[in-house]
């Protein structure tokens, strides 16, 4: 409890910093012929999912007392009924019920992101579980409705951690036209906004796989980041992670300063490969779309094939486009149904 107590006064003291999320691009008419490969049937919509993360004084705080950090926060987890990681401790948010929240600050992330801040209750965190996110609307009554005069409810993941009390932030894409973000972009400090949640998605239990695989586009990387982070917090957990995260521009990506720093903390459990659409000069990682020839080669640094079966899952979350490409292809690498999990 020491231990976690001593991580809790690091966090209070790098309240100010946090990352943010974009958007990937979708594969075009001409590009889906020939793009990926083998997630099987079904056709998933993409939405701007989870997933906790620390800002870069944090971590300078923490790598000069890793284990420290390490043991408090394993010793902060539990597990709920389905098996999920959840925190201890009084959770702000309620899966039966809306809440408001006040927003305290606005700030910009790059050209179209912005970290969305509100206050949570004195001595509670979001106690949300690894995986899972919230679902928010307008605070106030008859604003931001749908046609049918209904509120427009959007899914999201909170970038800070689970366990992190006071706050929580929200990393959102400015869409223009976009029925809930157009609300939100308007909010100024002091205003409120509705969160329920846990919603629960993919239960993580440490040790389940011996490697993952995460395909993500634009602020689908959020559900990608949450498990990443859990598994990193946990010096139990041995998993294994390969992450192939692809965007429009090298100005879209999303927290690449914390996954460039999780791959060269821990070079021998996470690989991070970003992938961009239209590339800078000079440019010297993955270009194009993500198909099941750059799968393959990811994943061989750990020595990863489809035919493990019960050893390793494949996690997806993007944009509708990306998630068709992959999910209707005709090429087939392998993986079988109960392998792939689509956020």
């Amino acid at each position: 409890m020491l231990a976690r107590s001593a991580l809790a006064s690091l966090r209070t003291a790098a309240r100010q910093a946090a990352p943010a999320r974009g958007y990937a691009s979708s594969a075009t008419a001409s590009t889906s012929s020939s793009a990926p490969y083998f997630l099987g049937a079904g056709l998933a919509g993409s939405l701007a999912f989870y997933l906790s993360t620390r800002d870069q004084r944090l971590r300078l705080e923490e790598s000069k007392a890793p284990a420290a950090a390490s043991a408090g926060n394993a010793q902060g987890m539990k597990k709920d009924e389905a098996g999920a990681v959840k925190v201890e401790g009084d959770a702000a948010l309620s899966p039966k019920e809306f809440r408001d929240f006040e927003l305290t600050e606005v700030i910009p992330y790059n050209h179209n992101t912005s970290r969305f801040i509100f206050s949570l209750p004195d001595g509670t965190s979001s106690g949300l579980t690894v995986a899972s996110a919230l679902v928010t609307k307008a605070a106030k009554e008859g604003e931001c409705l749908n046609d049918k005069g209904k509120p427009v409810i959007r899914p999201y993941t909170p970038v800070t951690a689970p366990d992190v009390e006071g706050k929580l932030e929200l990393l959102v894409k400015h869409y223009n036209g976009g029925a809930f973000t157009e609300y939100l972009f308007k909010l100024k400090p002091g205003d409120k906004i509705s969160m329920k949640g846990p919603i629960p998605k993919h239960p993580w239990k440490p040790n389940q796989y011996e490697s993952v695989a995460m395909i993500a586009g634009g602020s689908g990387i959020t559900p990608m980041w949450q498990v990443m982070q859990a598994i990193d917090a946990n010096p139990e957990d041995k998993t294994k992670v390969t992450l192939l995260f692809s965007n429009v521009t090298e100005a879209d990506i999303l927290l690449r300063k914390e996954f460039e720093d999780l791959a060269a903390r821990k070079p021998e459990q996470f690989s991070v490969q970003f992938v961009l659409d239209k590339p800078p000069k000079g440019w010297a990682g993955p270009t194009g779309y993500v198909d099941g020839d750059l799968v393959t080669r990811a994943l061989e640094k750990f020595g990863t094939t489809p035919d493990q079966k019960d050893k390793i899952k494949v996690f997806v979350c993007g944009p509708p486009g990306q998630v068709k490409a992959l999910a209707g292809a005709k090429k087939e690498l392998g993986y079988t149904k109960e392998q792939v999990y689509k956020f």
